[in-house]
């Protein structure tokens, strides 16, 4: 394994520093929660060695979400990075092939990078919706292929897969004896609502997900791993106890708090991200300079300069730091020109949207 730090979180805000930051539009979940917002107090909990797949309850929490899908087909996880991890490590080895629908998350690209996988890139394109092309998904598939990688909702551009693309990927990946792996973490910010989840389209078909971008508590740490093929939960399971061996009882406790509560958390959730989208899309009609596809899901976009701002695009993002103290993901965290940016609408106030917009808008103007 040879690695090498990502690009998103080299310039992420926690490592710049959030201090010089006033408008922050670059993250890519709702805000983060206090515990006091959830009405949490800790009970005298033993800190003991967890079950090593996650807690009975959280498993059939998570479970719950997924028809045809129970607790034992469950890998509670270190957040959906470290279900990223464990897959990847698993599954792969020097000289594997996979297919990764990109733009993608930075884990996906990277850590097969570093074990030595050779990687064909679908590349997703602003001029036809950001829609996966099926037939180029079919076409770099090799002998060698062990993996086919996709998110929905999709991260940066906040496209969903319909129920027809995803059942076509895992059909796919079923015909030519590789496994479909999706990054469900924000399936339930789904605003027409949320796909069938997709480890239940069957046992070559892998889900992953986390509270941190829906829920607001990416400090917990807890992410899953959803697939029902019990060998590869076993090897997975392998692969969870030689990192850490189990989970941290603190984090479980929180999450099975959160997830028992889903029902009553979410909703308001989801409604207030649909009245922010709106918020951006409004901004969007009178902006001119941007283009974009407009999200059905997440708390992200992924907006597009029409043209050249002045002074070039590294003028437009020196412009928007320096001078109006608001901060975008440029594309080059998913490896895109930087014509594109991730702007992020769940995590900031209201008011530091609107900020933060105004923001985006004047250094586009130079």
């Amino acid at each position: 394994m040879r690695y090498v730090r990502m690009p998103i979180e080299v310039e992420s805000p926690e490592e710049y520093g959030y201090a010089r930051i006033r408008w922050n539009l670059s993250e890519s979940s709702v805000a983060d929660r206090r515990l006091s917002d959830l009405g949490l107090t800790f009970p005298d909990l033993t800190l003991l060695y967890t079950e090593h797949r996650g807690s009975a309850r959280l498993r059939e929490l998570i479970a719950a979400e997924g028809a045809g899908v129970g607790a034992d087909d469950v890998l509670v996880t270190n957040g959906a990075a470290g279900a990223l991890f464990i897959i990847a490590t698993a599954l792969l080895a020097p000289g594997d092939h996979l297919v990764v629908i990109r733009p993608n998350y930075a884990t996906n690209l990277e850590t097969p990078r570093a074990i030595g996988c050779e990687i064909s890139l679908i590349d997703l394109a602003f001029e036809n919706g950001f829609r996966v092309d099926l037939e180029a998904v079919a076409a770099a598939i090799t002998p060698r292929t062990r993996l086919i990688s996709v998110t929905n909702p999709h991260n940066p551009t906040g496209v969903m897969l319909t129920a027809a693309e995803q059942q076509a990927l895992a059909d796919l990946a079923a015909r030519h004896g590789c496994r479909l792996l999706v990054d469900e973490t924000y399936r339930d910010l789904s605003f027409d609502g949320p796909l069938p989840m997709a480890a239940s389209l069957g046992p070559h078909v892998i889900s992953v997900s986390s509270l941190s971008k829906a829920y607001g508590v990416p400090g917990i740490r807890i992410g899953w791993l959803v697939n029902s093929d019990p060998a590869l939960q076993t090897l997975f399971l392998a692969a969870k106890e030689q990192i850490g061996i189990c989970g941290s009882v603190l984090d479980e406790y929180v999450a099975e708090q959160v997830l028992a509560r889903r029902a009553d958390l979410l909703p308001p959730i989801v409604a207030e991200m649909r009245a922010r989208l709106d918020l951006v899309a409004d901004w969007m009609a009178g902006e001119n300079r941007l283009e974009w596809v407009r999200p059905t899901g997440g708390v992200v976009c992924f907006p597009r300069m029409t043209a050249e701002p002045p002074g070039g695009v590294e003028g437009f993002y020196r412009r928007l730091l320096d001078e109006q103290g608001a901060y975008v993901g440029p594309g080059h965290w998913f490896e895109i020109p930087d014509r594109h940016f991730r702007l992020g609408y769940g995590w900031p106030t209201r008011a530091e949207l609107e900020n933060g917009l105004k923001a985006i808008s004047a250094a586009l103007r130079g």
